[in-house]
């Protein structure tokens, strides 16, 4: 994979504001301002965490007052903090332009604040917030809809006569949005279930020629029956069934048996592709797909200790791959506590051998991210107990 170089580049992060009360976000936050990342972080602030208000979640009840102390100075470097609010339209542009402009140009940070954010439906279907919101908030909630904003404002733009829509276009752009949206979430689902159905009835038939030749069939038939009055079986539950039915007539030697056995190995491995491929790399450069070299050794080789095979081992990869790199806590000027890169920062520059912070879950992130753009990033944790603190960084 080549390096993408594009100098102008920003990244874009996007939060629910409670979320800010998780570890990461905060290991986040900091690291980037230490690496002075053009970055725009954006926090979408309702007020609510689920149904836990503001003040129970955040210092001083709002995100960008607690990180105030990370606004840069003349001085010192540090974050660009803005404010906005999420149903005025013509602001948040504003702040946007502005926000992108300062990371793209002045490489720095940006943390944007988008207050008065609603939630017309509450935060999900199982969580009604006509429960723990005030009749004034609700009334709020629909008086500033950021939808309901924004075709105020469309309907009082003028620009020199100028006007964007009518309400009674607008009102035809939201039925045919509403009936796109119902055709295509239909059509999504009846592909979705197509394909299950097609199974559950391939299923169903192996199943009850299985019971026809099986001794086994006063067990077998309740198994069938159960699957077909399930509502809406997944694959897991047709399969449960299979192998369970399978297993009662392991002993059997019937032919049926076997088609049975040879559909599952059958799904098993289709299944496998659809749910588990592309976990790493299947390219040509899959760390699987490289030739081995097999090491060789000399008739009296020397004695020596494993940092400094290490550290050479390190050195060649530098040498061979400039768009290798190397950072971890430690890492950089000391050379590792254990002195495998002894050294290499001197040879190869403070951006290729660098140290970190104490920061696990982004030394992980920032390994992620730099592959992601085409270098070969070496991501250290110091030592196999430290990776416990990078576990949100792998699982997600």
């Amino acid at each position: 994979m080549d390096i993408i170089q594009l100098e102008i580049e920003v990244a874009f992060g996007t939060i629910g504001d409670a979320s800010t009360s998780e570890g990461p976000f905060w290991e986040t936050i900091n690291a980037a301002g230490v690496l002075q990342v053009p970055m725009v972080m954006s926090v979408w602030d309702d007020g609510y965490g689920i149904s836990v208000p503001r003040h129970h979640q955040t210092t001083k009840d709002s995100i960008s007052e607690a990180l105030s102390g990370m606004q840069r100075t003349k001085d010192k470097p540090g974050y660009e903090i803005f404010l906005t609010k999420g149903w005025d339209y013509v602001h948040m542009c504003e702040t946007y332009e502005k926000a992108v402009k300062i990371a793209r140009e002045q490489h720095i940070p940006v943390l944007v604040h988008v207050k008065e954010v609603n939630q017309p439906q509450g935060h999900s279907t199982s969580g009604s917030h006509e429960r723990y919101k005030s009749e004034e908030r609700l009334k709020w909630e629909t008086e500033f809809d950021c939808i309901n904003k924004f075709k105020e404002w469309i309907l009082n733009f003028n620009a020199d006569g100028l006007s964007i829509a009518t309400e009674e276009e607008i009102e035809e752009i939201q039925k045919e949005a509403k009936t796109f949206v119902r055709d295509q979430k239909s059509a999504a689902w009846k592909d979705y279930s197509d394909a299950i159905k097609t199974d559950l009835n391939t299923a169903l038939s192996l199943l009850k020629a299985v019971a026809a030749e099986s001794s086994n069939a006063v067990f077998i038939n309740p198994e069938i029956e159960a699957l077909e009055r399930a509502m809406e079986p997944i694959r897991k539950d047709i399969l449960n069934t299979c192998r369970k039915v399978l297993k009662m007539v392991r002993a059997e030697k019937i032919p049926t048996r076997i088609a049975l056995s040879a559909w599952i190995k059958q799904q098993i491995d289709t299944n496998f592709e659809r749910y588990s491929s592309h976990l790493h790399s299947q390219s040509a450069k899959a760390a699987l797909a490289i030739e081995p070299v097999a090491p060789t050794y000399e008739d009296t080789p020397v004695m020596e200790d494993g940092r400094i095979i290490l550290r050479e081992n390190y050195r060649k990869l530098f040498e061979k791959y400039p768009q290798a790199l190397i950072f971890g806590e430690d890492a950089g000027k000391i050379g590792g506590v254990n002195q495998s890169l002894e050294g290499l920062q001197d040879q190869f520059g403070e951006l290729r051998i660098s140290d970190t912070g104490i920061r696990e879950c982004t030394i992980i992130g920032q390994g992620i991210g730099m592959a992601m753009r085409g270098l070969r990033p070496i991501a250290e944790i110091q030592y196999l107990d430290y990776l416990l603190y990078a576990v949100q960084s792998f699982s997600n």
